[in-house]
């Protein structure tokens, strides 16, 4: 594996949350803040980006259901059919395992309930999604997204709940998928 970081290059959002329209926002290098008034979205694009590597807990991304993460409507326009986030990748450094240099991973989900993982366009499992991210070092609980009071939770965690962290930090997390998956064989 080459040495280097992964860097978010920009994140796109429709029908997520409170973005209606189809947002894209993206970043620069070094240091990144995204700042605003009380409601304007900020922990909105914190919890897409947790989202979209696979968080499956509603309750982290401050809702009651999936349905809630689709855009419900407001005064004069209409609720959103389905939540899409696309988030694009440098991969230059060839951190993620793939040989390419921009990587773009993708989650809809509609209000049927169907949920999609894409990554570069193509359907992929949410396995696949958490393994490429793994095998970079990167992944959904590594607190490299911290979101609104994860602060909070992070010094109020028991021993488990730290391991945890720990595991996913020190690369490991890969090899517990794979063990996970010769276990269901």
């Amino acid at each position: 594996m080459k040495s280097g970081v992964i860097t978010l290059r920009s994140i796109e959002l429709a029908g997520f949350k409170s973005f209606a329209k189809r947002t894209k926002v993206e970043f620069g290098s070094g240091l990144v803040a995204i700042v605003g008034p009380n409601g304007s979205g900020k922990s909105n694009i914190a919890d897409a980006i947790r989202w979209v590597f696979g968080e499956q807990k509603n309750k982290s991304l401050r809702s009651d259901k999936s349905e809630d993460l689709i855009y419900h409507g407001g005064t004069g326009k209409s609720q959103a059919s389905m939540a899409e986030v696309v988030i694009t990748l440098d991969n230059s450094a060839g951190r993620i395992p793939l040989q390419l240099d921009e990587i773009e991973i993708t989650r809809r989900l509609y209000r049927s309930g169907e949920s999609n993982y894409l990554l570069n366009g193509k359907k992929v499992s949410l396995t696949s999604i958490r393994e490429v991210l793994a095998k970079s070092g990167f992944g959904v609980g590594s607190y490299t997204v911290v979101g609104q009071g994860m602060i909070d939770r992070l010094v109020l965690a028991d021993g488990l709940e730290r391991k945890k962290l720990f595991e996913e930090a020190s690369g490991i997390k890969q090899f517990e998928i794979k063990l996970s998956q010769t276990k269901k064989k």
